[in-house]
């Protein structure tokens, strides 16, 4: 299976790799061996250049549970009228101008890129022990022996999650829950290089998600 993906994000995963070895020989020419920061310059291209896709999908994911409310109530008043429901539902997302599908399609775009970045990193081979090393990672294609790296990639999957939910059911819920933990249970056994770049992405989009939306929480000034 592994062997089938790489195969089919080969044009990519080199791609990837060609821009991360353009990144080390920058970096390692300005003292910084290590191909830590690299790979966190490369995650933050990465998450510029597909800046406008998150911003889809983002304020799609949020139209979406914006109307949650009126969702359930139809789904409530028509729950024996499958036809009815279906007429009701779409009349509301043409009226709140939602798109179901916007905001999968963002993702669908960018999934051959992480995909093939995951793969760019899984089995990468450093060219010495100094550049797979990483302030406290002694080798960043072996799991983080501290542990911190799989921490973090909990917490900010978890945080990212947060700041983009708002009406959350109960499987939701659950999902929030579940899915840090997933993420941070894999990252125990994952090279740390690959988890330092799903810290990475994800500090970028929780920063990117904090710009979009710094201004709507602000109190509003009073008139004199």
């Amino acid at each position: 299976m592994i062997e089938f993906f790489s195969n089919l994000f080969a044009p990519i995963i080199h791609l990837l790799q060609l821009i991360l070895g353009a990144f080390y020989t920058v970096t390692s020419a300005a003292g910084l061996v290590s191909y830590g920061f690299p790979i966190i310059l490369l995650t933050i291209l990465i998450k510029v250049v597909t800046y406008p896709l998150t911003v889809k999908q983002i304020k799609s994911m949020k139209a979406m549970q914006e109307i949650q409310p009126k969702m359930k109530k139809i789904q409530e008043k028509y729950k024996n009228n499958p036809q009815m429901l279906q007429q009701k539902t779409g009349e509301l997302f043409r009226e709140a101008g939602v798109n179901p599908l916007a905001g999968c399609l963002p993702l669908l775009v960018q999934m051959p890129i992480l995909m093939g970045m995951y793969y760019a990193l899984f089995n990468f081979t450093f060219p010495s022990p100094e550049a797979a090393a990483f302030f406290w990672l002694p080798n960043m294609s072996e799991p983080d022996p501290l542990y911190i790296l799989p921490v973090l990639s909990a917490a900010t999957t978890y945080l990212q999650q947060k700041m983009t939910s708002t009406e959350m059911n109960a499987q939701m819920k659950i999902m929030m829950t579940v899915m840090p933990l997933f993420i941070g249970w894999i990252s125990l056994t994952f090279p740390s290089g690959l988890v330092l770049y799903w810290v990475t992405m994800n500090v970028v989009q929780i920063t990117q998600q904090w710009w979009m939306y710094r201004g709507e929480n602000a109190p509003v000034k009073e008139a004199h």
